[in-house]
């Protein structure tokens, strides 16, 4: 470290300099921190110049919040003397060198790597992993994000699902992470439900044949029949999407780690009240709802409905029900049956003592309908005893399977339910956690 000079013994100041060249990696401590640069010395003859532009890959930043003084950094040695002698090094491009290793290393393997996100931009996000990567926003959940600016700022985790060295292109997936930690979640979730349970959950999705809900990490369905007591035409009618409920429990495919659930079933049955509370031969209240070619339907409560057949409306001869009643009308009805067991309930307005609907005449276009081809509708024979035959042939029979389906539960009525999994797929995307960002 000494040098002999004509006699003298003097420091051998070039044994001190670094050996270093152009594209290496060297390690310097922060000496001075400008506003356009950072001066690091790196044990050379001058002091090497980080430029405000080589310090980070975000854009316009303050170095003061990139380094402190007195810290060690490394730094890429771009040029050893520019046109003005300095040496000129550049900190983002020796976090580049090493991130890249990192990155390659983690797509080879399939770890999660975790950035910053830094931007929000057209189609995605920008993340801060020493490399910017590209995080589509298809891919930033499982389910579509309507507004990513909540992400900026936040460190995350993701996997690199595409690597291109020569164009610096990383592209990421943070929903490929969420899927495998659900993936365990789900096993946990089916292993603690059991059939019968009462849980809580969250509707992620509504569609025709139901509402999916989500039930901390695994989706399961609510059929439409499963809704409510009373029919439903559309499910959006009585849910709507982040909204808390409770269900039961009704089926688990754990094999397929597919969950059937009931809303309903979390309800009071209003039939329940009708077999604790009334009889035959009281008589109620209730309202038209809905009138048919053979009698009109009237709602004694919510969500139960019965049928009063077309010779239980009047005294004399009906041909068209439309001619005594109307859907809003508020009539009286005598109960006739109650077949608890199919949860049918026939009833007459004629029947009740004092009450004579008056004839409607206006507003009465074409027949009631086909009654020769009526189908059966399975009431006990008796409960119209007391009525006259009607003439028109097979009225005398109280109709089946179409008043069944009118009467009781949307079950009926409702196409054939879909298998969970794949309705969740068709109706959210990939698969049922995973509703494609549309």
């Amino acid at each position: 470290m000494l040098l002999e000079i004509d006699g003298k013994i003097v420091p051998n100041y070039d044994a001190t300099i670094v050996p270093f060249e152009e594209g290496d990696v060297v390690t310097g401590k922060v000496v001075r921190i400008d506003k356009d640069e950072v001066l690091v010395d790196i044990g050379y003859k001058s002091e090497g110049v980080i430029p405000n532009n080589e310090l980070s890959i975000r854009k316009s930043v303050d170095p003061n919040e990139e380094v402190e003084l007195g810290e060690e950094v490394d730094a890429l040695v771009l040029t050893k003397e520019d046109q003005d002698g300095r040496l000129i090094l550049s900190k983002k491009r020796a976090r580049f060198e090493r991130a890249w290793r990192k990155i390659e290393a983690a797509a080879e393997s399939g770890e999660p790597v975790n950035g910053a996100v830094i931007e929000v931009v057209k189609g995605g996000l920008i993340v801060d992993l020493g490399v910017r990567g590209f995080l589509p926003a298809s891919l930033v959940d499982i389910r579509r994000v309507p507004n990513l600016d909540e992400y900026l700022g936040q460190t995350i985790q993701t996997k690199v699902i595409e690597l291109n060295r020569s164009r610096n292109n990383v592209v990421l997936s943070r929903r490929a992470v969420l899927e495998e930690e659900r993936k365990e979640q789900r096993q946990a979730i089916l292993e603690r439900l059991q059939p019968g349970l009462i849980i809580e959950g969250q509707i992620s999705n509504i569609v025709d044949f139901g509402a999916f809900v989500d039930l901390d990490g695994i989706d399961g369905l609510i059929h439409i029949s499963e809704l409510s007591w009373s029919h439903v035409n559309h499910p959006s009618e009585i849910l709507s999407i982040g909204q808390t409920v409770e269900v039961k429990v009704l089926d688990i495919d754990r094999d397929r780690q597919r969950i059937s659930l009931g809303l309903k079933q979390t309800q009071e049955d209003p039939w329940q009240r009708v077999v604790d509370t009334y009889h035959v031969g009281d008589e109620l209240e209730g309202a038209v709802t809905k009138v048919v070619a053979f009698g009109a339907f009237v709602e004694i409560l919510e969500g139960v409905e019965g049928l009063v057949h077309i010779s239980e409306l009047a005294q004399q001869h009906v041909e068209n029900p439309r001619e005594i009643v109307a859907p809003g009308d508020e009539v009286k009805v005598k109960i006739l049956e109650i077949d608890s067991e199919r949860r049918r309930l026939s009833l007459s307005i004629k029947r009740v003592e004092g009450q004579v609907l008056p004839r409607r005449t206006e507003g009465l276009e074409g027949d009631a309908g086909d009654l020769e081809n009526m189908p059966e509708l399975g009431l006990s024979e008796d409960v119209f005893a007391e009525a006259p035959a009607p003439e028109v042939e097979g009225v005398e029979q109280v109709v089946g399977d179409a008043a069944e389906a009118e009467l009781s539960s949307t079950e009926e009525t409702q196409t054939e339910e879909p298998e969970p999994g794949t309705a969740a797929e068709e109706a959210t995307g990939a698969d049922p956690e995973a509703e494609e960002q549309q």
